[in-house]
């Protein structure tokens, strides 16, 4: 079996590719894997190291924040859908992964092309390339119950969001004594000075608040070391820190939702307004299901932080996270792999 992964270096969705591509190597260890990615992306430097080998096409995708960012597509496009045929016929894969995002869509285009049956991963059902290529996808891998009929292929199945190794559901300690909070990626502003606000609040009610900053709050965060809260710009381990949490702070893409609720953890979500809004739509699965519960950005403060953890009494976080671990799916990697079998033969 021969498997094309594309995409997956932009939105966050890296990481699944990578997860994917494990699940595929452990179960097929004899059976040859690439990766296609963009050109000039964190996949350039992530795929080589993790032991895989990789294309890269230059591509770029529609700007839904900033439109004027879209006038040089019409030129980029066309070379990039020739690359992407080119890299179809020189692997000549069995199958296609298509794993989000824009950077899939050349090979994506170059399996269709070429009658190279593909299966997408969707973790954002309502993105315009998942929107695109859904129409001759052989099968589909999708994050939410919901997307089950709201994605329909000849085959769409729900297998959850791609994990990396590492993430098992524990029983979080109530009341909670360690609190987890992270920005996504890039850290966020607005929490981040929320965080540093309400600081000697967290630090009576929790043993240790763990800070992930991203890199624009890292200096600050060092002024304000103390006993009990532990900062840092990023972390390469977040099974072992979530495996330490017992509450969790966060935005709300959809790969960090997965790692919550893969942990079995109960959350206070933040969702980003970027992106046209789609953290909504990961924050109304976890509420929802009673897995979270929801600050808007624009009304997080250090009152309203403080509040809502207050809120939070030991029997209503044991519920939550009894939710959370109910919509966890740790397997999904594996899963996917098996689609992809079922497609491939």
């Amino acid at each position: 079996m021969r498997l094309l992964i594309s995409g997956g270096g932009t939105g966050g969705h890296l990481s699944p590719a990578l997860a994917v591509a494990q699940a595929f190597s452990a179960e097929h260890p004899e059976d040859d894997l690439l990766m296609v990615g963009r050109a000039g992306g964190l996949e350039e430097r992530l795929v080589p190291r993790a032991g895989y080998a990789l294309e890269t096409i230059r591509v770029r995708g529609f700007d839904r924040d900033a439109p004027w960012k879209n006038l040089a597509l019409p030129w980029l496009l066309p070379a990039a859908l020739v690359s992407g045929v080119r890299v179809v016929d020189r692997f000549r894969p069995d199958v296609v992964l298509g794993v989000g995002g824009y950077a899939m869509t050349p090979a994506i285009a170059g399996a269709r092309l070429r009658r190279v049956p593909y299966v997408l991963a969707v973790f954002e059902a309502g993105g315009l390339a998942n929107r695109l290529c859904r129409s001759g996808a052989a099968a589909a891998c999708v994050t939410f119950p919901g997307d089950v009929p709201r994605f329909r292929t000849p085959r769409t199945v729900l297998t959850g969001y791609p994990l990396r190794r590492g993430f098992e559901r524990r029983a979080p300690r109530l009341p909670p004594r360690r609190l987890l909070v992270m920005g996504g990626s890039q850290g966020a502003r607005r929490i981040n000075q929320t965080v540093w606000d309400a600081l000697d609040g967290l630090l009576d009610r929790f043993e240790e608040v763990v800070h992930l900053t991203g890199a624009q709050g890292e200096r600050r965060a060092a002024e304000l070391v103390r006993p009990g809260y532990r900062p840092c710009p990023f972390s390469d381990e977040m099974p072992r820190l979530m495996a330490e949490a017992d509450l969790v702070v966060c935005r709300a893409g959809v790969g960090t939702c997965a790692e919550v609720t893969a942990s079995g953890l109960p959350a206070v979500l933040v969702p980003g307004t970027f992106g046209g809004g789609h953290q909504e739509r990961n924050v109304q699965e976890l509420v929802g299901a009673g897995a979270a519960v929801r600050i808007a950005d624009a009304e997080l403060s250090a009152s309203t932080l403080l509040g809502t953890l207050d809120s939070l009494e030991p029997d209503r976080l044991r519920a939550m996270a009894g939710a959370s671990a109910a919509l966890g799916r740790p397997n999904a990697a594996r899963d996917i792999v098996r689609v992809l079998e079922e497609v491939a033969a």
